[in-house]
């Protein structure tokens, strides 16, 4: 897929949002990505497994055993890019405040691992699936995202980035957001709860 035929199937479905956003990381933002609009649709979700993958370089798409993603906006992105991949598909869970692999889900040591997320913000999700995956035994070869919206400043420890869309999207730390000033109250239409 192409970037514009990401953004055009984001828009086709109603996921790519204007206007005042609370984000998950606690950044603001005027622009606001909601992947389950997306991922609702099989096929959409299919598309987007299957491009994800193929940006990864061959020798590394080999040794990738299983993919693993944060519950829950990773968990149907793992899913699709592990049958994309003919691999198992494993996602982490928090517990006691940190990220864990639960409901049995073992990796043999050293597994090769793909860790996936549906939009990167500060990498701070997946830096977590990171460690569970390490915790758990796996080794995580390469990670992914359908859409980079970091700018470039993500650090995952040497473990390459292979994100489907780099998006530039404005962020603003909440002493610093431009719409706050302008008596603006951002909302927060994502999943988890506020920090």
């Amino acid at each position: 897929m192409t970037a514009d035929e990401v953004v055009a199937l984001y828009k086709e479905d109603g996921a790519l949002l204007q206007g005042h956003f609370l984000l998950s990381s606690g950044l603001h933002s005027d622009t606001y990505l909601q992947s389950a609009k997306v991922l609702q649709f099989p096929g959409h979700a299919a598309r987007l497994g299957a491009a994800m993958v193929a940006g990864i370089p061959a020798d590394l798409r080999r040794r990738i055993s299983c993919v693993a993603g944060p519950a829950m906006g990773a968990v149907l992105v793992s899913y699709e890019c592990g049958r994309a991949l003919g691999v198992r598909s494993v996602f982490t869970e928090r517990e006691g405040g940190r990220m864990v692999l639960r409901r049995g889900f073992v990796l043999t040591p050293g597994e090769g691992v793909l860790v996936v997320e549906d939009i990167t913000t500060t990498g701070g999700s997946t830096r977590e699936c990171i460690t569970a995956v390490a915790a758990a035994g796996g080794q995580v070869l390469a990670t992914s995202a359908i859409i980079d919206r970091s700018a470039g400043f993500h650090d995952f420890d040497g473990i390459p980035f292979f994100p489907l869309l780099q998006l530039p999207v404005r962020t603003w730390e909440v002493v610093d957001c431009p719409l706050c000033a302008g008596g603006d109250t951002p909302i927060k239409p994502g999943s988890r709860g506020l920090r």
